[in-house]
């Protein structure tokens, strides 16, 4: 492994427009196009993200003011999306070269090669088996990998399906989003596979949470909507104020809401489970691209979010940056709850 970056001083950049007077600051992390892409909180309290385009770790500690990068041994590899495991480390996906990788704290790091050929791993997230499970979008299978480094894989009953991203549920199981089939799936800890179609045409889904209630939340980057699925199988779709605002990414805040982020508008939002949305931002100028987000702690314990949301707000912006949202936050636009009605298909294996 190379020597990491040395750390540097993360310097605030000044926002554009009308969220300048908010307290946000974006935090470049490393050279410009580097594509922080995918965050999460690692075990020694700092926020982890993948840099796409460079194949390198990055770490933003000092409550968002400290930033390192670990190099990984392919700088093609296409670290993707990260997720802090049952062992302590940091894991993720390399899409670059069909891998999945581990990177301890230290910034030691190794990988492991999978089985399909040119799978394209991409989402990943921790089971409740102690396990870290994965979807392989070129491959039409999930993936779980031991933190030994053991591989299996399980196929699912759809070709062309893209899995994207996956979560834990409730009910010992893993769910995940289907891209190109419009779907969200369900997987046993045995590999039992459920499908459950979404009613939106080119609903498109990405980003995959659970939420407080106890469902499952998506957002679909086609359709311009969050989507909530119960373990049953149950799903009601609300449709966001901007149908062409492209929502990426979606994770559970301290706030019991679900906040995501909108890759077209360069803005982010939050819906409640009602399906009352409020939308945030842009965060940057155009072509910012959020993607990840988590929620971590900031510089000053005192600094909110939104009403009742603690701790920080990070946003990876792909364009070169992480956006650190520390004070409340100008409302941009408020949507009523979703009025559509529920439905409950399902395909199974």
């Amino acid at each position: 492994m190379s020597a990491p970056h040395a750390p540097v001083p993360a310097s605030p950049v000044p926002i554009p427009g009308p969220v300048q007077r908010e307290r946000v600051r974006r935090v470049p992390v490393g050279e410009a196009g580097a594509g922080p892409y995918s965050l999460a909180l690692g075990a020694d309290g700092a926020v982890w993200c993948t840099l796409v385009h460079a194949g390198r770790i990055g770490r933003l500690g000092g409550g968002g003011r400290e930033f390192t990068s670990y190099a990984l041994d392919d700088p093609g590899c296409r670290p993707s999306v990260l997720t802090s495991g049952p062992d302590g480390a940091l894991w993720f996906t390399r899409g670059g070269d069909h891998r999945v990788g581990r990177v301890d704290t230290g910034g030691r790091s190794r990988s492991y090669a999978l089985p399909t050929p040119g799978c394209g791993p991409y989402g990943i997230a921790p089971g409740p088996d102690g396990a870290l499970w994965f979807t392989e979008l070129n491959g039409d299978r999930i993936g779980r990998v031991t933190t030994d480094g053991e591989v299996t894989e399980f196929p699912l009953p759809v070709e062309g399906g893209f899995p994207s991203g996956i979560v834990a549920g409730p009910d010992e199981a893993l769910w995940f989003t289907l891209n190109q089939a419009d779907a969200v799936g369900r997987i046993g800890l045995d590999g039992t596979v459920r499908l459950y179609a979404l009613p939106t045409p080119g609903a498109a889904p990405v980003g995959i949470t659970l939420g407080a209630d106890g469902a499952l939340w998506c957002v679909e980057i086609g359709a311009g909507r969050v989507a909530r699925i119960t373990t049953d199988g149950e799903v009601r779709e609300f449709p966001l104020p901007d149908s062409g605002a492209r929502p990426h990414a979606i994770a559970l805040g301290p706030d019991g809401r679900c906040w995501f982020t909108e890759w077209a508008s360069g803005g982010f939002g939050a819906i409640d489970t009602e399906g009352r949305v409020e939308r945030f931002g842009p965060l940057a100028g155009a072509g910012s691209e959020p993607h990840g987000l988590c929620f971590a702690p900031v510089e000053d314990a005192r600094e909110t979010v939104h009403a009742g949301a603690r701790p920080g707000l990070y946003v990876a912006l792909e364009a070169g940056e992480i956006a650190v949202v520390t004070g409340e936050i100008a409302v941009v636009e408020e949507g009523p709850p979703g009025t559509g009605p529920s439905f409950g298909r399902d395909r199974r294996a």
